[in-house]
């Protein structure tokens, strides 16, 4: 049986090269139009070419969202945009609509088609019926329960591959179809310009009652209020792979490069060690806790068990513990010192802890003893945004691992 993949989101080439080295095995990015992220960075064609390469060329796979609700208007841009695609050697393209699915097959046959989650596939039938289309993988709706997951599995051919999100934030409407964005500000969610209204805060008022607010009340079937919860399935990484989930998907595109790094490096190791360990797998709480380490709302399993904890019912402000403090851009040998980049300040006889995908360094701590600047002059408190600092340890970090701070 092949191993799970783990499927990181990049909304830009930082965010990508940081998901690689925190031990991704394949990223989805958004090109510069069709993508349900139209407010990241992106990647135009050039980038898109860079990005390709540079994935490939560390053993890993990329997959590009194309995944709009499209509009007749769309369809000659999108005919040139899937040509691009494959001649730029992307694994996959993410696609919701049948109609962009049938245009992609007639000028891109090369180009491996998954289904995105927005097409709300929650049943066997449905899997079957887009696996018939053409379609190599299917991103289940996050409505999907772990049993239906297995059903679907059974039912369909080994060809045919399922994705399933296991981390990340969720969208209160059904599988992302959401008009909340667009009835408010006139900013589609539907076509990559959502604002995250449901994240606003409201009040409910019965127009006859005078102005009086209404109870919330809750029923066997959960509440209905507009704010979600988080995602966090790393507690049920056996049970995942077991049902039959080729690849576990992150959600993020538009988070940080430090949320991307503190996820994927947290699924990364909880997913070595199930295969390493089998039937004695017991995850680590020091795993679980690097969930907590970043910024994030309350977590729930979402829909994968009979569960009513769906709703998130006290704020819908994300928390975090932990800031991050600087990147790391490299180690002298010669001169003893880590090289690393500022992100927030920090001070001499601060205790830092690392974030690295090497086990070495898993929860260490790097206390600052002194530093310097580059024209090695000491620095007692590093307040210049992106500064270049070198700092004495023996302590050989990699690039692209990070510095942070507990801050409450």
């Amino acid at each position: 049986m092949n191993r799970v993949e783990l499927l990181a989101p990049a909304g830009d080439m930082n965010k990508l090269k940081t998901a690689l080295h925190f031990g991704a095995d394949a990223v989805y990015i958004g090109g510069s139009c069709f993508s349900l992220r139209a407010n990241a960075k992106n990647f135009d064609k050039a980038q898109l070419k860079e990005a390709v390469e540079y994935t490939h060329k560390r053993g890993k796979k990329i997959y590009v969202a194309a995944n709009i609700f499209a509009f007749n208007s769309d369809f000659p841009a999108l005919k040139e945009y899937f040509k691009d695609l494959e001649e730029a050697g992307v694994d996959a393209v993410i696609i919701s609509d049948a109609g962009v699915l049938a245009l992609c097959k007639e000028v891109a046959p090369k180009l491996e088609i998954h289904l995105s989650t927005q097409a709300n596939t929650t049943n066997k039938y449905s899997a079957k019926f887009w696996a018939e289309q053409g379609v190599k993988r299917i991103v289940l709706a996050r409505e999907t329960s772990m049993d239906d997951i297995k059903e679907i599995r059974d039912f369909l051919s080994e060809d045919t591959e399922i994705e399933a999100f296991v981390h990340g934030a969720m969208c209160i409407a059904y599988s992302g179809r959401c008009l909340l964005s667009n009835a408010l500000t006139g900013r589609s969610s539907n076509r990559g310009d959502c604002v995250q209204a449901c994240r606003w805060e409201f009040s409910i008022v019965e127009k006859n009652r005078g102005g009086q607010p209404l109870t919330i009340g809750e029923e066997e079937r959960g509440t209905y209020l507009l704010n979600s919860k988080d995602l966090n399935m790393i507690e049920h990484i056996g049970e995942l792979v077991e049902s039959g989930v080729s690849s576990f998907k992150v959600e993020g595109r538009m988070k940080s490069p430090y949320y991307v790094a503190s996820v994927i490096n947290a699924y990364r190791k909880a997913i070595d060690l199930y295969y390493a360990k089998g039937k004695d797998y017991e995850l680590p709480k020091s795993i679980s806790d690097e969930l907590f380490k970043n910024s994030h709302r309350a977590y729930t399993t979402g829909f994968y068990y009979k569960s009513k904890d769906n709703v998130c019912l006290e704020t819908s402000q994300p928390k975090c513990d932990y800031e991050f403090i600087a990147e790391v851009r490299g180690y002298d040998e010669q001169k003893g010192m880590l090289m690393v980049e500022m992100r927030n300040r920090f001070k001499v006889g601060d205790e830092l802890e690392i974030l690295s995908p090497d086990d070495r360094y898993f929860d260490d701590i790097l206390k600052i003893e002194k530093m310097y600047d580059e024209n090695m002059q000491e620095v007692e408190d590093a307040k210049l945004v992106q500064q270049v600092l070198y700092i004495p340890t023996d302590k050989k970090l990699h690039e692209r691992d990070i510095l942070r701070k507990k801050v409450n």
